[in-house]
């Protein structure tokens, strides 16, 4: 396969919206959920509560990624739609 290919709207590697994609959702799952769980800890050792606030703060962290991950996919969406009508218009 030539590395030289375009990817459908003309810049860039046919591989970079891929790879886009795979660096925002795996930011959005690790982010909030490392940083819920390492502060999770911390507060829990400082306050003696041991895992309700390591429970609680994970859940949002939870409830967050799924949030982000939405928004990325939506956000595709779109530009993936976008990308195909322009693409019509050019052949009608």
């Amino acid at each position: 396969m030539d590395e030289n290919k375009q990817n459908l709207n003309g810049n860039g590697p046919w591989w970079k919206p891929g790879v886009q994609l795979l660096s925002e959702v795996s930011t959005w799952i690790v982010a909030p959920i490392v940083l819920a769980l390492v502060f999770g800890k911390i507060l829990d050792a400082r306050y003696g509560t041991k895992p309700t606030i390591f429970l609680v703060l994970a859940g949002i962290g939870f409830l967050i990624t799924c949030f982000g991950i939405y928004q990325v996919m939506k956000n595709y969406m779109k530009k993936l739609k976008e990308e195909a009508e322009k693409k019509n218009s050019k052949n009608n």
